[in-house]
């Protein structure tokens, strides 16, 4: 169970989620639903700065995050989850990160301590029970991993957690995934991981064990299919895609169709916002509960 920032005593919460386009989230009836079956009294509103009565921006038009937060706040919210594009934006407005947040370089939750905001990031977490619900060992040999951006930092630090021995990180851009691989330098040996060219990739996926698509391709309005050749596929090479819409992507769906252990991003969904949860509350969630509505909202 994540580390409680809530007294159990404490039944009501106001809770909000940050972010653009975030009317249609799934995050709202997961904690809501969750919170009526435990007895709680829980309200969960999506927080869109360009959906205000006066939309709350920068001189330069541009979203302004820290400004949102403090309005929240002074609203009566309790605490945050935040989602694309505000999970760096809003930190200015914090007084604190924890040490996820601050090597991944992005928060995803916000909980209220003894007065204090505090950054915090549960990514990782979901990540992390996605890949035991495939129940593969991720110490068996290398994983390519394709994409370098929040989702990539998340799922970068699950898979070295749990003893990857070797994680090549790709990207379109070779910056980013450089500067990945140097953020985790800080935390696990810099022997275990390395930036892979993307002309390279293909033959390295032919000898890796696990392949992670942490990339917008092959999500509900974003170009492509796949980000990798789907031939390169095989039975002992297990697959993962941190995209939930759709909820099985064409990647996941031919992974499986030859045979090989696959998730999507449902799990993954499920399992950062159970950890949310119980850092807003301080009980234990049901994650096959809130799974459940996940699938079926």
């Amino acid at each position: 169970m994540a580390e409680s920032t809530s007294s159990t005593a404490q039944r009501s919460f106001l809770l909000g989620l940050i972010g653009t386009n975030v009317a249609g989230s799934l995050t709202p009836p997961m904690h809501e639903a969750e919170s009526l079956r435990q007895g709680l009294s829980l309200v969960y509103r999506p927080i869109d700065p360009s959906m205000m009565g006066s939309p709350i921006v920068d001189q330069a038009g541009e979203p302004d995050w820290p400004t949102v937060v403090e309005r929240a706040v002074d609203f009566g919210y309790s605490g945050f989850n935040v989602t694309h594009p505000a999970k760096r934006g809003v930190i200015p407005a914090l007084d604190e990160l924890d040490e996820d947040a601050e090597l991944l370089g992005a928060v995803n939750t916000i909980t209220m301590t003894h007065g204090r905001l505090i950054g915090r990031n549960t990514d990782h977490r979901g990540f992390t029970e996605a890949l035991a619900a495939i129940a593969v060992d991720p110490k068996q040999g290398e994983v390519v991993q394709v994409g370098a951006g929040g989702a990539g930092a998340a799922a970068a630090y699950a898979l070295l957690s749990a003893g990857v021995p070797r994680l090549s990180i790709t990207d379109i851009d070779p910056v980013s995934a450089q500067s990945l691989v140097g953020r985790m330098s800080a935390a696990f040996d810099a022997s275990r991981m390395r930036v892979l060219a993307p002309e390279k990739t293909p033959g390295v996926i032919r000898e890796a064990v696990g392949l992670v698509n942490a990339t917008p391709i092959g999500m509900v309005g974003v170009s492509g299919a796949s980000p990798i050749d789907l031939d390169l596929l095989r039975p002992g090479l297990w697959v993962g895609d941190v995209i939930y819409r759709p909820r099985r992507t064409q990647l996941v769906e031919a992974a499986e169709a030859v045979g090989a252990p696959a998730f999507g991003g449902a799990r993954m969904a499920v399992g950062q916002a159970a950890a949310s949860f119980e850092l807003f509350t301080g009980r234990a969630a049901d994650h096959e509960a809130m799974l459940a509505t996940f699938e079926g909202t």
